[in-house]
């Protein structure tokens, strides 16, 4: 029986990685000096090969040069530019440059008059997930009881463990939750944390592979072209 309902965030509550982070990264190299531009594509790829945004930084850096400024402490310079990056992306949320992805505000209306708990399991910065549950209005945000965020865990997605910790602090059995993601990364860490998991795609994510999820569609959707119901979804948790 489904008793949660976990959002991933980037990708799944708004289409954020295109036209926010990505957008967002290339202000902070700016910021920082850094001849260097991230394009759609290639800010794709990475996306691709790993999860999270220090971690994708080091590894841009590690496969093209590492600025001169990084010195022998790169990780404090990874999360100084990172925390500049984060700053300029909640900027483009509270400026309106994003928006919540068509469905979401009713898949969780409906979770709550269902009386489902709500979480957010992502590897964002708290700051950045934040910005974007403002998006819903104060009511809807004081509804998730967990945002699980950045490095609350060591090991990022694909590995399961924001989602093992999801189900520890919700205190469910991981089979009594649906969590709703975008990508094959976060696909693979729901399910092997045991988890339900359908997939809304988004701008970077349409081909990747799902299989294992319950249903991949484009996304919920709002009324008259609603994709799945919070009804929906706790039929495919039986």
């Amino acid at each position: 029986v489904m008793k949660a309902l976990i959002f991933d965030c980037d990708g799944v509550l708004a289409d954020t990685e295109r036209d926010g982070h990505r957008v967002a990264f290339n202000q902070a190299f700016r910021d920082f000096g850094i001849d260097t531009h991230w394009d759609v594509n290639l800010y794709g790829t990475l996306l691709k090969k790993v999860s999270g945004g220090k971690e994708r930084l080091h590894l841009y850096f590690d496969e093209s040069r590492w600025p001169a400024e990084a010195g022998d402490n790169r990780d404090d310079y990874v999360a100084r530019l990172h925390g500049c990056k984060s700053i300029h992306f909640q900027k483009l949320v509270k400026d309106g440059a994003l928006a919540l992805r068509s469905g979401i505000q009713r898949i969780t209306d409906e979770a709550h008059t269902a009386g489902m708990k709500l979480a957010i399991c992502t590897t964002a910065r708290l700051e950045s997930v934040l910005a974007v549950l403002d998006l819903m209005g104060p009511e809807r945000k004081s509804w998730f009881e967990q945002v699980l965020a950045g490095d609350v865990v060591s090991r990022k997605k694909p590995d399961p463990a924001v989602y093992w910790l999801a189900a520890e602090k919700l205190g469910l059995d991981p089979l009594e939750c649906m969590v709703i993601e975008d990508s094959n990364h976060g696909l693979r860490a729901a399910l092997g944390a045991g988890m339900n998991c359908v997939v809304t795609t988004s701008a970077y994510t349409r081909d990747e592979d799902f299989t294992g999820t319950k249903q991949v569609v484009s996304e919920l959707g709002d009324p008259p072209a609603v994709h799945l119901t919070i009804d929906d979804l706790a039929a495919l948790c039986r």
